[in-house]
């Protein structure tokens, strides 16, 4: 994915320096303007930002991608290892150890789900860390057989609880969402819900329900996190934590995007681009479907421009993929030839 930089608002607990680039810098003038309570803090001259997101626990970003630690008496628990972050998340562990006297070693690392952007920089930690994921996970690593990712030693099924270093950590699987193994990271004692590539705080999802695997996992997702007792929400991507009211929106977004869609399907006439196209089927389909997304995804960008950033930018394409569910998931629209 393509790092969005720029003028970002600094944290109040902001341990890395101010970006001094213009908010306009790298801008589309073809697009949106991005809203400004979609960006994070300004990342540092070595590309990333680090700070406090309650107690022990800190998030890492580089506006794009995010991680997160946990310091514990026992070492350093780390929540996933994203390779557009690198080594940067060990320096970032250091920065924060040496600041407040805690160990830097790495000791566990719990993946939220198998894929490499958000695995890739496993490897970096070496052979002799905890590694800890869904039992999925291993099932898809294994498969892989990606050296940057090695499969987790210690599995769950459903739900494990954590006790490292004094620190709870709970995990939990609720069924397929963005990926088959995509798992709930709930930190209790200091209000945190990591749950990753579902929402993005502030942006629209990328391309495809954040190319998601599970369209109706996908939609029900955040009304499960929205059951958990939270503060803080890690989603994984772009350059700030999120709040309830994000999970809300997003929630609230993807809802207008499936009852849009269901009135497209309802109003959009397929017959007059069959005509058009006579024998060529396909290209009848294509511009049948194509029909269906603009009359779908045109209102909901015009509701959500200056809401949520990007929304001109992917909402179409997460619209497709929202009908697309509604058809063949849900069988919305399906007639029976008498």
């Amino acid at each position: 994915m393509i790092h969005a930089r720029g003028e970002r608002r600094q944290s109040e607990n902001s341990v890395s320096t101010t970006d001094p680039r213009p908010s306009t810098a790298g801008a589309r003038p073809e697009c949106v303007p991005i809203p400004g309570s979609a960006l994070g803090p300004a990342v540092n001259e070595q590309g990333y930002f680090v700070g406090r997101v309650e107690a022990n626990l800190y998030w890492v970003t580089d506006g794009t991608y995010q991680s997160a630690f946990l310091t514990t008496s026992d070492g350093v628990v780390l929540f996933d290892a994203p390779p557009s972050i690198g080594h940067n998340i060990q320096r970032a562990v250091n920065e924060i150890a040496g600041a407040h006297g805690v160990s830097n070693e790495v000791t566990h690392l719990v993946y939220s789900h198998h894929h490499a952007d958000h695995a890739g920089a496993s490897s970096l930690f070496g052979r002799n860390i905890t590694r800890i994921g869904h039992a999925e996970t291993r099932k898809l690593l294994l498969r892989d057989d990606d050296p940057a990712r090695p499969a987790p030693e210690e599995t769950f099924e459903d739900r494990r609880t954590l006790e490292i270093g004094g620190e709870r950590i709970e995990l939990a699987w609720h069924g397929s969402n963005h990926t088959p193994d995509n798992i709930f990271i709930h930190l209790p004692d200091h209000n945190t819900l990591m749950l990753v590539d579902i929402v993005n705080p502030g942006w629209a999802p990328v391309c495809q329900s954040n190319l998601t695997d599970d369209v109706p996992g996908f939609i029900e997702a955040p009304d499960t996190a929205l059951t958990y007792p939270w503060k803080h929400f890690i989603g994984g991507h772009m350059g700030r934590l999120g709040s309830r009211d994000d999970v809300a929106t997003h929630r609230q977004y993807m809802a207008d995007i499936a009852e849009s869609a269901r009135k497209a399907l309802d109003t959009v006439d397929p017959a007059p681009y069959f005509v058009r196209y006579g024998e060529n089927t396909w290209a009848a389909v294509s511009g049948y479907l194509e029909a269906i997304t603009a009359a779908a995804a045109g209102p909901v960008v015009e509701k959500y421009n200056g809401v949520l950033a990007a929304a001109d930018v992917f909402t179409a394409s997460t619209t497709f993929n929202v009908m697309q569910s509604l058809r063949l998931d849900l069988g919305y629209g399906s007639q029976v030839h008498p």
